[in-house]
Formats: structure tokens, sequence, C-alpha cells
């Protein structure tokens, strides 16, 4: 009872002065002070090619192209794409190791039980053989049982920072992962929108290239009829027939192209090519979109796009890194406790009352001479910092260069569009004028055939330009970031801290 006594007064002296240094190590904290670089404070205040007033509404803007088809495909493509389907992954395996990291903040408990059994001979030893026992027999040998349980607590005082540092570095890449995940998804959207302007494009351009095939056919024929009259010359023969045999060249290499972007749409919706022969069996007709994108405000990049975030994040990971590199310099102290109970047979292990033992320690080290070893830490990590705080920089100056370019890009392919679209009005006059002028009377067929094949070529431009028009509002938005879930859980696994209140992104 007495060593009770004095193992319990121990403690509560010692409780005291162990919250002192906890309070203590909770103050200190070597890493560099948080700030933007210079470059990023210096954002302009506006985008110098956005005219439009607003906010940015990101959320779900592809269905302003009333097409159900592709919006299924979007909805599809984040739900089943497999890049995000990896992103995830590495966003579990990030808050895993974020865990692992916050395992050094809190104190390791451990079990244990033994059991001991031995048998050695005393003759040989400085015993040797001795009578003892009924009868005088004498005894030759030792056997002896021993049984123990036991419990081991041990704990680092985190003095300055270098476990709590290593956490927020783990916690901040975690969340670089969660940003990381939502650019994957932002990209699998995108590729998918993309690709399936590409398929609409590339059946109108089939539909155009099989039309002039067979108007050149009968270009050809009737080019061949004047021929032989000596109405023309042969090399305007020539000419029209290797523009027959070249716009027949040129359609396997379109039907190529359109099986390769249904077998890329397809592998964004995790499917095979066959399975797209069915969605995509109907007339795709997307509206055309033209209304101005309100950009908002340059520093809204800053929240909106995932890129930027996710190297914020990193840059925070770096910072703290430094601290943590920095924390090596100084003492640890590491306190442990092993109580535990000692018999000579199995209940004698459990009779807690008489058989208890205690171990009560604590320890302190500190580097004296490492070979340099944590100046060099320390410098690495100051070094990564730089290239981390170098690489948020370069990442907010991309961002507002693209979404400032794809601004003007969606303005230039908006006034090509209108271009091209008064060009096909006329194309459209000049073959009708032609059929009138050869049902008069008046007129030849071949000037006909000569217009309604460059109607067919301004229809060709136009849904090229059509598509641009589309990929460049895509642009647009993808320059802009923000949340294109729409619904979709932007956290598949929940295991991320939110950045603390009051951060910068």
């Amino acid at each position: 009872m007495k060593q009770g006594r004095r193992i319990a007064s121990a403690m509560r002296s010692t409780i005291p002065l162990g919250l002192a240094v906890l309070a203590l190590a909770g103050c200190v904290n070597l890493s560099p002070e948080r700030a933007q670089p210079e470059v990023t404070a210096r954002l302009p205040e506006s985008f110098p090619n956005s005219e439009a007033a607003g906010g940015y509404r990101p959320q779900a803007w592809w269905v302003a192209f009333g097409d159900p088809v592709l919006d299924a495909l979007v909805q599809d493509a984040l739900a089943d794409n497999l890049d995000i389907a990896e992103a995830a992954a590495r966003v579990a395996q990030a808050a895993a190791q974020a865990r692992i990291a916050r395992s050094g903040l809190l104190p390791s408990i451990n079990a244990s039980g033994d059991a001991s059994y031995s048998n050695s001979p005393l003759s040989g030893s400085a015993f040797g053989g001795f009578a003892g026992g009924g009868g005088g027999a004498t005894i030759d040998r030792i056997e002896n049982d021993s049984y123990s349980l036991g419990l081991g607590a041990s704990y680092e005082l985190d003095l300055f920072g270098r476990a709590r540092n290593d956490f927020a570095a783990a916690r901040a890449d975690a969340l670089a992962a969660e940003y990381d995940y939502r650019t994957v998804q932002l990209a699998a959207a995108a590729e998918t929108i993309a690709t399936y302007f590409e398929i609409v494009d590339g059946r109108r351009q089939i539909e155009l290239t099989l039309e002039t095939i067979d108007l050149l056919a009968e270009r050809t024929t009737q080019t061949e009829e004047r021929f032989r009259r000596g109405l023309t010359p042969s090399f305007e023969l020539y000419q029209v027939q290797q523009d027959q045999r070249n716009t027949q060249a040129s359609l396997p290499q379109r039907e190529a192209a359109l099986d390769d972007a249904q077998g890329r749409l397809a592998v964004l919706v995790r499917a095979y090519p066959q399975a797209m022969e069915t969605r995509l069996a109907r007339p795709l007709t997307p509206r055309l979109v033209f209304d101005e994108v309100p950009a908002g405000l340059p520093v809204d990049l800053l929240a909106q796009r995932p890129d930027i975030a996710a190297a914020w994040a990193r840059l925070e990971a770096a910072r703290a890194r430094v601290g943590a590199r920095k924390a090596e310099r100084f003492p640890s102290l590491s306190l442990t406790a092993a109580p535990g109970t000692q018999g000579g047979d199995i209940a004698g292990a459990f009779d807690v009352a008489n058989n208890w033992a205690v171990n009560l320690a604590a320890g302190l080290t500190a580097p004296i001479f490492d070979g340099g070893r944590i100046a060099a830490n320390i410098e690495a990590a100051r070094a990564a910092y730089d290239q981390a705080a170098a690489n948020y920089a370069r990442t907010v100056l991309t961002a507002f260069r693209e979404a400032n370019s794809a601004i003007e890009d969606y303005e230039e392919n908006r006034q090509r569009y209108q271009l091209i679209l008064a060009q096909r009005d006329e194309a459209r006059f000049s073959a009708d004028l032609q059929a009138r002028r050869f049902e008069a009377g008046v007129g030849e067929y071949v000037s006909y055939l000569d217009a309604l094949r460059a109607l067919y070529q301004v229809e060709s431009a136009l849904s090229s330009a059509a598509r641009a028009v589309a990929l460049s509002r895509l642009g647009v938005h993808r320059a802009l970031g923000g949340d294109w879930s729409a619904g979709v859980e932007s956290n598949p696994v929940g295991l991320v801290p939110a950045p603390q209140e009051g951060s910068e992104p």
C-alpha cells in the first residue's frame, strides 16, 4: 500500500508539469508565415476580354444545349469514368496517410501477455546438488513457471511541433488530392462534351461528303458529255475527275475518325464501343448557344479552379514540412508507463491486488552531431517550399491567361460562325438562282451543279464552325473552373478534413 501511495504521489506531481509542457508545446510553430506569392497578390481586377457582367454560375451549364443525349452522357461520365474512380482512390489513400500522420499526436497503448517455463540442472552451478524434500532426497534440477500480464503506454510530447506539422502537411496533401479529384471530374466532363460535338460534326461531314460524291459523279458525267461535244477542254474534265476521286478518298478517313471518336466516348463513360451505337442511334441535334458567359472577377479563379486550390494546398503542405524539419533540431521528450501483474501461475497473473507491478519512465533526447542530416533536411524542405510557391504562382498566371484567351476565342468563333452563316445564305441563293435559270432554259445544268457543290462546301465549313463555337464555350467554362458535378458527390470517400475556417484557398 505504501508503494501504491508513493506512485500515486509521483503521478500527482508529474501531471501539472506535463500539462505545462503541453501548453508550451502548443504555442511553438516553426513553419514560415503563410503568404500569397507576390505575382498572385497583383492579380488584375478584371478580364480585359470580358464584357459580360454578373457572377459565374458553372453547374450543369451544358444543359443549355438542349440535348438529352449529351446530358445523359455527361452524367454517366461523372458517375462512371475510370479516371475519376482512380482519382477517388487517390483521395482515399491520401486521407489514410493523413490519419497515419495524426497518430503521431496521440499516445500508443499496447497489451502484452507472457508465459514461461524453465527446467535446468543444478550440477555444474554454484549450488550443485543439495538435499531437500522429504526423506533427504537430493534436488538436482530447478523447475520454474512464470506468467505475466501488462499494458505498455508511450507518448512523445510534441514540444516544437514536429508531429503537428507533419500531420498538417499530410492533411494538406489529402486536400490537394481532393482538388485533383475535382480537376479530373472537370476534365472528364469536358472531354465528354468535346468528343460529343466531334461526333456531331463528324456525322454531318460524312453526310455532306456522300452528297458531294453523288453530285461530283453527276458533274463528271455532264463534263464527259460536254467534252465529247467539244464544249469543254480536257483539263476541266481531268479536274472534275480528280475532285471526285479526292472526295471519295476522304470518306474512309472521315468514317475512321468518327469510329475513333465514338470509341473514345465509350471509354469516357466506362463502356465498349458497341454500346455507343445504340445510345447514338438517334439524330444528334444540340442547339448552339451564343450567350456571353459572365466570367466574374479574376480573383474568383482562386476559389473556382480546383487546380489552383490543389497548388495552394501543396504549398501549405510544403510550408508545414519546413516547420517539421526545423523541429528536429530541438530535444524530444518521451513518457512511458508499463503497469502489469506477474505470478507463478495463471491465477497469480490475474491477482492484481497482490501481484501488480508498474514501471514509469521519461526520456529526453537531443541531437548533438548528425553529420549535417538535419540541416540538409531543412534546406531540402525550404527548396520544396520555394518550388511549391513557384508552381502556385505559375498555376494562377496560367489560369488567368487561359480564362482571358478562352473568352476572346469564344467571341471570335461566334463572329466567324455568323459570317459563315451569311455565306451559306448567299450560297443557297446562288444555287436557287442557277436552278431557276436552268428550268427557264437560260442557264446550264453544270452551273447549277457547281453552285450546289459550293453550297455543300459552305455547309461543311458551317458545321465545323458550329463545333468550334461549342468547344470555345466549353473552353470558357473549363478555364473559369467551378463545380460541374451537378449533384454528383464531389468527395467520394468523405475522409479529407475541411480546410481551417478563415484560411486562404
